[in-house]
């Protein structure tokens, strides 16, 4: 099977599984978006047949797959936009947010917009960065 038919297979079939509902659990705990990220590095090595030591870094940017904590980023962030701006003022107030203290220890969803960036996903950003100016 071709490269770019696995890369759409992976889109379109085993992605929308692992990060149903994202927006309502993109804040869990690291480990368990560790996990859902592991299973996209297994199919991107494999996909592309790639050695054990290539970096899962350039292993997303060459399929140009986001991490799964980027993607959950942006889902999370196109809900709440959504969210809104709805007419209905139930959901309007619902998405509405005031952050905690910094003290305090409960986390909602958008907690997943203020968090700080993954190593994995800020080596993905910075690689594509690095080849969008080798291409200018």
């Amino acid at each position: 099977m071709a490269l770019r038919n696995k890369r759409t297979l992976y889109l379109m079939c085993i992605r929308p599984v692992m990060t149903y509902a994202c927006p309502v659990f993109a804040h869990a705990a690291p480990n368990i978006i560790n996990k859902l990220q592991k299973i996209q590095n297994k199919f991107c090595r494999q996909a592309t047949d790639a050695h054990w030591c290539v970096k899962n870094s350039l292993l997303h940017g060459d399929l140009k797959l986001p991490s799964i904590n980027k993607f959950m980023r942006d889902a999370s962030k196109r809900f709440f936009d959504i969210a809104l701006n709805h007419p209905n003022p139930l959901i309007m107030s619902a998405a509405t947010y005031e952050p905690p203290p910094a003290y305090h220890f409960l986390r909602r969803p958008w907690n997943i917009l203020s968090d700080q960036l993954d190593a994995l996903t800020s080596e993905v950003e910075r690689l594509a960065d690095a080849k969008n100016m080798q291409l200018e």
